[in-house]
């Protein structure tokens, strides 16, 4: 056992009745890459909550170097040496990167900071990393692959012997990807235990030396990774074989509900499409080729300079998002935590609160017509939950999208877009996802679909939008066009020092 830094033994965790975490018992070997794989709901990140300290388990052992830790606590843990960097970023924007670095970990000389001392030490850690950025740069301007890289670097700062990483890659282009595998084999070569938890199975076959799957608070298998592949891990995953449909059906019609027509802003120029009925419109390019901020602009996010916008041939002027649900616009945003859930909300509230001028009786919400009309919508895309009042934190990443997605099928929006649909949720609610969108253009919803996936776009969309910096660079019918061309073009306009096939 004296090759194993960590041990969790008969791990079990409940809340309020509902057993999260079943008898799980694992093990972590110093120096190397463990990766924890399941679907939203399996339990991962209850699991790893309990190995940092943010959550008690309810029975269970949790060693570390030897000794069991009794009162665990996420300052205890980091104390203890294990580190953990999560999906939403915990940076803050306006500090420097040193700062950002040091921050809650300060060095002084006497009553005042040593910034060059954390400056020089910021220097170092980058450098041991092969990372060349400058300390001095706030971090609001180095872009997410590196953001995450500050936060890798506050973990060393603090001599951390295991490092978590939740989701590492979620936001991250093919070079930041690759470079961040080359941080970890440095980390592993340097003694750092590393334990790795993502959705994207090709990326965890990559880089593992050990997998896990867990599946409905259990583990399900723990194997060296030459004896798994893709297939044996969705099949330890979701207990079955996926049924995959390859292409959605067109539900299209002739029929143009939204005309966009050389709208501009500060993010985007001169963008013209239409949107049909039924319809299922992908948008692709790569990060920061203004995906994000077209929706922002239609949506009345950002405010629109030039052009027009018309829904079902009438000139709107949507100068905020109420504008837009009142045209029956929806729009779930990329993030759902920071602008598509209130966390520390229920599920009623969360779900209905872009409904409730529906759902009034005279100056107060009918309470009844509420909690029926959220479990009607909810029950159609099969939420998982132990009642309504759970705050939506508490549920899986899966769960929490359908949140949002029930939110504004309770509007009953005729144009819905769709921004990184299944970002962070595993291979079964991907499935269940495309379910409700394919559902939606059945039932004569349109549908803007922007994301990062290609094999998604290809999947789901009847049409295709490309867009790079800004900028519509073209359309195509889906079956026309090739990944690489759609990669061609994404990159047609990009500065020579953003990407690189």
């Amino acid at each position: 056992m004296e090759n194993y830094i960590l041990r969790l033994e008969k791990i079990t965790k409940e809340y309020g009745g509902v057993r999260a975490l079943e008898d799980v018992s694992l093990q972590f070997e110093k120096g190397k890459i463990h990766s924890i794989v399941g679907e939203n709901g399996a339990g991962k990140s209850t699991f790893i909550k309990i190995i940092t300290g943010a959550h008690k388990q309810t029975s269970g052992k949790l060693i570390y170097k030897g000794k069991e830790i009794t009162n665990n606590s996420p300052s205890s843990s980091m104390k203890n040496g294990i580190g953990c960097v999560y999906q939403e970023l915990n940076v803050i924007p306006h500090l420097t990167i040193s700062e950002n670095i040091f921050y809650g970990y300060e060095k002084k000389q006497g009553l005042f900071l040593d910034k060059n001392s954390m400056k020089k030490k910021s220097q170092e850690i980058l450098r041991e990393l092969g990372v060349n950025l400058d300390v001095n740069k706030l971090v609001k301007d180095i872009g997410i692959g590196n953001q995450q890289i500050v936060e890798i670097s506050k973990s060393l700062i603090r001599n951390v012997e295991v490092l978590i990483l939740d989701e590492p890659t979620a936001s991250l282009t093919k070079k930041e990807i690759e470079n961040l595998f080359f941080i970890l084999h440095k980390l592993k070569d340097n003694g750092v235990t590393i334990i790795y938890i993502s959705h994207r199975l090709d990326e965890v076959l990559q880089i593992s030396d050990t997998i896990s799957v867990f599946r409905d608070g259990q583990l399900i298998v723990n194997e060296k990774n030459e004896n798994m592949n893709q297939n044996t891990i969705i099949k330890h995953m979701v207990g079955r074989d996926l049924n995959i449909t390859k292409y959605s059906k067109d539900y299209s019609s002739e029929e143009v509900v939204l005309k966009v027509h050389n709208i501009s802003s500060e993010y985007v120029k001169n963008i013209s499409f239409e949107l049909k009925r039924g319809e299922i419109l992908g948008v692709a390019g790569l990060v920061a080729s203004g995906r994000t901020e077209l929706a922002n602009a239609i949506f009345g996010v950002d405010k629109v300079t030039e052009g027009e916008i018309y829904i079902e041939n009438k000139k709107v002027k949507i100068n905020c998002p109420s504008d837009a649900i009142k045209h029956g616009l929806g729009f779930i945003t990329e993030d759902r935590k920071d602008t598509g859930l209130m966390l520390e909300m229920n599920i009623t509230d969360n779900a209905s609160i872009s409904s409730l001028d529906n759902l009034t009786k005279g100056l107060f919400i009918d309470k009844q017509n509420q909690k029926s009309k959220v479990e009607e919508i909810l029950s159609t895309m099969k939420l998982k939950y132990s009642s309504l009042k759970e705050h939506v934190n508490n549920l899986s990443g899966g769960n929490q999208q359908k949140v949002v997605i029930g939110k504004w099928l309770l509007t009953n929006s005729d144009i819905i877009i769709f921004d990184e649909p299944t970002r962070g949720i595993d291979v079964s609610a991907k499935e269940e996802v495309y379910k409700i969108i394919e559902n939606l253009a059945q039932n004569k919803k349109s549908i803007i679909m922007i994301s990062s996936e290609v094999e998604e776009i290809f999947r789901m969309s009847n049409r295709i939008l490309v867009m790079s910096n800004g900028r519509l660079v073209s359309e195509y019918k889906n079956g026309d066009v090739s990944s690489q061309q759609i990669f061609k073009d994404s990159a047609s306009l990009l500065r020579e020092r953003d990407y690189e096939e």
